[in-house]
């Protein structure tokens, strides 16, 4: 089978491509004549230059391919940046599709993500969203999550007009390759000492390999038009950065308050020079980010996921090896990492 990767320079594209390499696909990777071609190095994938707001050069790559894994985007991006990320990752989603129902392709997987199923209904940890959550936020604060969702309804075009496609929401990943984000990724921020607090909340923690082998069920077992959470394992804020500080050697970010931090974030001239996180992810401070992944272990008949420990660790090998990670923090980390872990339950005494 003959399978176009767009994005295929990025984290989760070359993990794509690769896993489709070694399922004995052929690969055609889609990248900009800006990206680093690192991750792709030494894979026989066939090269093509194109770019999502290039209509013309997406039509070439489709040309001749079975499927289409649609993983570009623009990865993050302020309330500045709507024009911008709506050209890339919504235009650019309708370009992608339009190429893969003008070549013929028998199926398009489409990365969305779960930021564009919106935020939880409550600041309480009092459920788990699914897959028939949707929008329900402000989209000048959060752009991203917005312009995501805004790509579903692409898809969701699409599939009205005829083309098969199937959409894949990763919670949030780590694992080795997260190339994009060297020092942005949660792990080098608190690893190097560069995230002082921390506030209370959750999130769903998913392995790079699990979201990989997600991508290649949906292509196989998934259904024409339906979403399918890829996520791991719930865990609170404090409980996540606490495990990537013990795994470090590094002091745990001090707790503060999740309406001051929310606060804050109101007032601009203050919180950034104090938190290294974007503006829009304050706002969403003190929210519980969790999911339930039973539909897509059912329908894509996919094993339980790996711990969020096992993530995590994985991920901070990866940036240390990398040199993303101060190298003393890397060499200091005991050798029996396990004995720092809080292995209580997520959410538990934090």
């Amino acid at each position: 089978m003959k399978a176009l990767v767009t994005g295929a320079t990025g984290f989760i594209g070359s993990r794509v491509a690769r896993a489709l390499l070694k399922a004995g696909h052929s690969v055609r990777a889609l990248h900009r004549p800006t990206s680093s071609l690192r991750m792709l190095d030494g894979l026989p994938v066939e090269l093509v230059v194109g770019d999502l707001t290039n209509p013309a050069s997406l039509d070439a790559a489709a040309a001749g391919m079975d499927v289409v894994f649609h993983t570009a985007a623009m990865l993050s991006g302020s309330r500045g940046d709507l024009k911008r990320m709506t050209a890339v990752t919504v235009a650019g989603t309708r370009a992608v599709l339009m190429a893969a129902r003008q070549a013929g392709v028998k199926r398009v997987v489409h990365t969305s993500t779960v930021s564009a199923l919106g935020i939880p209904d409550a600041l309480e940890a009092s459920g788990l969203m699914d897959e028939n959550h949707t929008w329900n936020y402000k989209p000048e604060r959060w752009v991203y999550g917005y312009t995501k969702y805004l790509a579903e309804l692409e898809v969701q075009r699409a599939v009205a007009a005829g083309l098969d496609v199937v959409i894949v929401n990763p919670s949030l990943v780590f694992g080795p390759g997260d190339v994009y984000r060297m020092t942005a990724s949660l792990v080098v921020q608190v690893a190097n000492g560069r995230l002082p607090v921390c506030t209370a909340g959750g999130l769903n923690v998913v392995h790079i390999d699990d979201v990989v082998a997600g991508h290649l069920a949906a292509m196989e077992r998934g259904k024409t038009g339906e979403r399918y959470i890829l996520g791991g394992q719930n865990v609170s804020l404090p409980w996540l950065v606490k495990q990537i500080a013990a795994i470090a050697g590094t002091p745990a970010p001090l707790p503060l308050p999740a309406g001051l931090v929310r606060a804050l974030a109101g007032a601009a001239q203050v919180a950034q020079p104090f938190v290294p996180l974007s503006l829009d992810i304050l706002y969403l401070a003190g929210y519980y980010f969790y999911y339930d992944v039973g539909k897509a272990q059912r329908e894509l008949r996919l094993p339980a996921p790996r711990p969020a420990l096992d993530a995590i660790q994985d991920a901070y090998d990866w940036f240390c090896e990398m040199g993303a990670i101060t190298r003393r923090k890397c060499d200091d980390a005991p050798e029996d990492k396990g004995e720092k872990k809080d292995r209580r339950p997520p959410g538990e005494g934090d």
